[in-house]
């Protein structure tokens, strides 16, 4: 159906923060819409309790344990929950939006699954249990519909809906069980237990539907399924599919179990399993193509009575339906037959008529023929009726994706549909052309709905706003309002633009880019100039000259010895020449004047010593030699009087 115009949430903004824009599907208990938080900016899930739940203090209750639980779980492989919350009489989780399909999208579209596909599948949905096994979770919905698989291949495990800490009562109220047909274990059916064994048997099951195609349990009505968990086992895989490896058999055998005992403990231990067998398996064996894999068309049918979550009471009334959908289509409480949970000392057996009492000698029938041909009419009506509610006044959205408006315009009314037109941006798909329709290509419809179609603009562009002058801080935001995204900052000298603002773009101001292109700045480092060499001068004087050429002066704390007088600048950083922008700092050393050093006397001493002493005080040392007996017998600086450190020092020797 046209869920833009019928669905009273699309458009409306929960807790004055999470804008909802499309519904993506509708379960027992919940719908999930695709929403945005409009405080945080970005796309996620609102799963939202159908109103009619909403009032029912025990599914609310089951809507935050949801939400506590699976914060819990911080795995890769669990649909995360980011909020809780009620916004007048709607409850709601928002949670991780996966873009993608689910598990049953997969098997509908190929029918089964490779054995390598297939393993592929299971390790990761273990992985997710397994996390909520180890923190004492049970999952307690294991199916297809559950399993996420995203666009990046990635596999997660959504809706902990029904999860329980283990050993807490397990039943969804007194005298009921909560859960999926095709999927429950027998424990669950027959005494509302459930512990982790119970997911495990659920893994099972969807094991053996992604090898055969199939469920290994089917019935017209849940209570036929109901009883064949209690009655039969799990059938082998290669009955349906000839030439499948006896491991995976084993496998499946043991997984489905219908005795706990003989399951694995949990998914952490099936998770181990599973890679022994695969490692046991040939390439051959894993690629094995199934028979239900080929011939497929890519279409698929709606979901059986099996696949949809529902409410069992094990001793309680038939609760009513709604008017527009039977119990085999909608999350419901259902009584468990009497075939299914058996008195102790009764045997139990698959449903059937309930046996009549033989008439005795002339006894009479109690109806007359007019009454029955009267209840005829009413029980034929009254499934015409449901057809009507539930199918014949439904029809199939067309497949228009791709065609030119006026063709998808034309293709909808001669379904006898009305059409709606919105428009968007696309980089896949041409201008003027269907980039995709609410409802989607063969969801229900009523025959006189409309169809939302979505027709492409062509890619979206944006043009770079001129930022020149502006402060770095100012630019990032125009490039933000714009649809850009700020780039890397460099800077350059400018005579015209003063020193930290913006310069230029890259790409230039006017240049047409797609939304989230990054834009880079270049930063104004002021004026170039050439810095000024004012070693020798005194501090006051070289402090002057720098600053009336545009400079900034810092003066280092520590002065040096040099050659310069002290008081004078002995070195400045950058050097003289270097190139420099208006407002850089140029650093300063001050002079402390010379170093100097007392003269040791070495008069009288060997040459060798005389020359040690001299150097060890910090002078070099010059010889004359007159005589060649080589004893020092006069100095050029005379000892105990003060010379430069590194000045020369003469020596006579004789």
């Amino acid at each position: 159906m046209d869920t833009t115009l019928r669905d009273p949430l699309i458009g409306h903004v929960l807790d004055g923060r999470y804008r909802v824009e499309a519904r993506i599907a509708v379960g027992g208990m919940a719908t999930v819409y695709r929403a945005l938080d409009t405080r945080l900016d970005r796309v996620l899930a609102l799963k939202v309790m159908h109103p009619s739940f909403a009032a029912d203090a025990s599914f609310v209750g089951r809507f935050i344990r949801e939400a506590r639980s699976a914060a819990r779980l911080a795995h890769p492989n669990v649909v995360g929950v980011f909020d809780q919350g009620e916004d007048g009489g709607y409850v709601y989780l928002a949670m991780e939006y996966v873009e993608g399909c689910t598990l049953r999208d997969v098997l509908r579209e190929r029918g089964a699954l490779q054995p390598r596909a297939a393993l592929d599948v299971l390790e990761a949905v273990l992985a997710a249990l397994g996390a909520a096994h180890l923190a004492g979770l049970v999952h307690r919905d294991v199916k297809p519909e559950n399993v996420l698989i995203g666009d990046d291949g990635r596999v997660k495990v959504a809706d902990f809906g029904l999860v329980r800490a283990v050993g807490s009562q397990t039943s969804a109220s007194t005298g009921s069980v909560l859960g999926t047909v095709s999927y429950l274990a027998p424990e669950q059916i027959e005494h509302g237990a459930a512990d982790a064994r119970a997911d495990v048997y659920a893994c099972g099951v969807v094991l053996y539907e992604m090898l055969t195609g199939a469920k290994p349990h089917a019935g017209g009505t849940p209570a036929q399924v109901l009883y064949q968990h209690l009655q039969e086992d799990v059938p082998a895989p290669s009955a349906a599919v000839p030439g499948l490896a006896p491991a995976l058999d084993d496998l499946v055998a043991r997984t489905a179990a219908r005795d706990p005992g003989r399951r694995p403990a949990d998914a952490v231990e099936l998770l181990a399993e599973v890679r022994a067998v695969r490692e046991a398996l040939t390439g051959e064996q894993l690629d094995a193509l199934p028979p239900a894999a080929a011939g497929r068309d890519g279409s698929s049918a709606p979901a059986g009575a099996e696949d949809r979550t529902a409410v069992l009471p094990r001793r309680a009334p038939e609760t009513p339906g709604s008017p527009d959908a039977g119990p085999l289509d909608r999350t419901t409480v259902l009584p468990v037959p009497a075939a299914v949970r058996a008195e102790p000392g009764e045997p139990a057996g698959p449903p059937g008529p309930p046996a009549r009492r033989p008439r005795g000698p002339g006894r009479r029938p109690r109806r007359s023929a007019t009454a029955l041909v009267t209840t005829v009419l009413l029980v034929l009506g009254a499934v015409l009726g449901v057809w009507y509610i539930n199918s014949g006044q439904f029809t199939r959205t067309p497949g228009v994706l791709d065609m030119t408006e006026a063709e998808a315009k034309r293709t909808i009314e001669e379904a006898g549909l009305e059409w709606r037109i919105v428009r968007d941006y696309s980089d896949t798909v041409e201008r003027g052309h269907v980039i995709g329709t609410d409802p989607g290509r063969g969801e229900r419809i009523r025959g006189n709905g409309t169809v939302t179609v979505t027709v492409s603009q062509g890619p979206e562009r944006v043009e770079v706003p001129d930022v020149t002058g502006d402060t770095p801080a100012e630019a990032r935001r125009k490039l933000k309002a714009a649809g850009l995204e700020p780039g890397m900052v460099t800077r350059e000298f400018s005579e015209k633009v003063e020193r930290g603002s913006v310069t230029r773009t890259e790409p230039g101001t006017g240049s047409v880019r797609r939304p989230g292109t990054a834009v880079a700045l270049v930063v104004s480092k002021g004026a170039r100039i050439e810095v000024p060499g004012v070693v020798g001068e005194a501090e006051g004087t070289a402090r002057q000259r720098l600053e009336e050429a545009g400079l900034r002066v810092r003066t280092a704390p520590e002065r040096v010895f040099s050659e310069e007088d002290e008081g004078a600048v002995a070195r400045q950083s950058p050097r003289e020449g270097a190139v420099a922008a208006e407002g850089d700092t140029v650093t300063l050393t001050v002079s402390k004047g010379p170093d100097m050093v007392e003269v040791p006397d070495v008069e009288g001493m060997g040459e060798d010593e005389a020359r040690r002493a001299l150097e060890d005080a910090g002078f070099e040392v010059r010889v004359r030699r007159v005589f060649f007996t080589g004893t020092v017998f006069d100095q050029s600086v005379a000892g105990g009087e003060r010379a430069r450190r590194g000045s020369s020092i003469t020596v006579w020797v004789r």
